[in-house]
């Protein structure tokens, strides 16, 4: 008996010394301070700790309260951000973009995802609801919206962007915000019906090669689809990250066009009609093309190029609260319109040399995927190695696509173009940790 108890006060004593050594660890963690400067700056001097919540004192909110669920109130600056610069006059013909910096792994949620329409949002009564399929098929018909969702369901996660995604960026950059230069895209799962599956039901026509897609809102977006698209992956979308679309997301349907420009993803939708020849709707005339230095503009580019950026460190998420010797995670986003991505680097002299970043949690075609490489914080942010601490990210597909460099693509499309820019981007580095938008030109 006394074996036993001379064990179980060895185990007590153990598991106090435990909890002792936590406790300590834990407030010299929060102090800022090392193990070896306890003795100076106790669990003691943080009021946090020391004192009860008034959160823990009082009752919380009942289940009643907010039947549809909102965000904490802390969370009050992760928004959609515009800006005049971006408006064509007004702000309905405009573009609310995403914050990147504050996204976590792979999807962003409905009320964050970037915002972009040409005569503002619309509001379309389900009931009236009508989706007219025309043209060369065999068998033309006019669906509502529970007859639509009578065909087999999928579901897949594909980001959409905006080819204008960065076009601010071609001279030199516009803005000192990953959010403001990048934040025109966005990552969700999406609920609909492939577009063949409603064709092998209807029946199509060999002569059909284009689709066109038209929208029920007053600018009446219509653009121009091949059938090869058609065929693959193109989407009609009811559904997303598990709830109905929401107004400014085409409600009550739009389509998905995977990795393809988000402007072709038309929203409101309310027809398609099947042609043999391209329509040159207004939006692929007028926009959406490429000028190039000849003075000749691309019409009818559709896929989103290789792409990457750094979003942890970036002007808003900067490293002023580190200090030399710090083990910080760096994180990005990559994506491909042309399919799967493979392989991210990221260099630290502006693309002189690079490391090879890890890829982490799911790897989806034409899907943002999340990448990181562990850095420990030199002496001096602004030098090491006795060069600029410039963080510039690289990303690779399974097409064989490698992101360009911001002198590659200029030397093929100028500096008077909007869309498609994929070029490598930087990020500044200073010594006081702030983070700051440049361009690099070279080869």
């Amino acid at each position: 008996m006394d074996n036993k108890k001379s064990e179980k006060d060895l185990e007590v004593s153990s598991r106090r010394d435990f909890f002792k050594k936590t406790a300590v660890m834990s407030a010299a963690a929060l102090a800022g301070t090392s193990l070896s400067a306890s003795s100076t700056a106790s669990e003691n001097d943080d009021p946090a700790i020391m004192h009860h919540p008034k959160w823990g004192q009082t009752w919380g909110d009942p289940i009643t309260k907010n039947l549809y669920g909102i965000p904490s109130a802390y969370e009050h600056n992760v928004t959609r951000r515009y800006t005049k610069l971006l408006a064509s006059g007004n702000y309905r013909a405009s573009i609310a973009v995403t914050p990147i910096h504050e996204s976590e792994g792979i999807i962003t949620p409905n009320g964050l995802f970037f915002s972009r329409s040409h005569g503002g949002v619309a509001h379309v009564d389900p009931n009236e609801f009508r989706l007219m399929i025309h043209g060369l098929v065999e068998k033309p018909i006019v669906l509502t919206l529970d007859q639509l969702k009578r065909y087999p369901s999928v579901t897949r996660t594909h980001f959409i962007e905006c080819p204008a995604n960065g076009g601010q960026e071609w001279r030199a950059p516009q803005f000192n915000s990953l959010q403001f230069s990048k934040g025109f895209m966005s990552c969700a799962q999406w609920t609909g019906v492939y577009i063949k599956t409603i064709l092998k039901d209807l029946g199509i026509k060999p002569e059909a090669q284009w689709m066109l897609a038209e929208g029920s809102d007053n600018s009446e977006m219509g653009r121009t689809v091949p059938m090869d698209k058609v065929w693959d992956d193109a989407m009609i979308v009811w559904g997303q990250n598990g709830e109905a679309l929401r107004p400014e997301q085409g409600y009550p349907v739009r389509l998905l066009l995977p990795g393809w420009e988000g402007n072709l993803c038309v929203k409101w939708l309310k027809r398609l009609e099947f042609s043999n020849e391209p329509w040159f709707a207004k939006e692929e005339t007028s926009r959406y093309t490429a000028l190039k230095p000849s003075g000749k503009a691309i019409q009818h580019f559709y896929a989103n190029e290789v792409n990457s950026t750094v979003v942890k460190p970036s002007p808003e998420k900067p490293w002023t609260d580190l200090k030399a010797g710090d083990v910080v995670e760096i994180e990005g986003l990559a994506w491909s319109g042309m399919g799967t991505i493979t392989k991210v680097d990221l260099s630290f002299d502006g693309g002189d040399n690079y490391v090879e970043a890890s890829l982490k949690g799911l790897v989806l075609p034409k899907c943002w995927t999340r990448w990181s490489y562990l850095y420990t914080i030199p002496k001096d942010f602004k030098h090491t190695n006795g060069k600029q601490l410039l963080l510039t990210s690289r990303a690779m597909d399974d097409a064989g696509y490698i992101q360009p460099t911001v002198q590659q693509e200029v030397d093929v499309m100028g500096v008077e173009s909007i869309y498609h820019r994929n070029g490598i981007e930087t990020w500044e580095v200073n010594e006081k940790g702030e983070v700051n938008h440049v361009q690099i030109r070279k080869n």
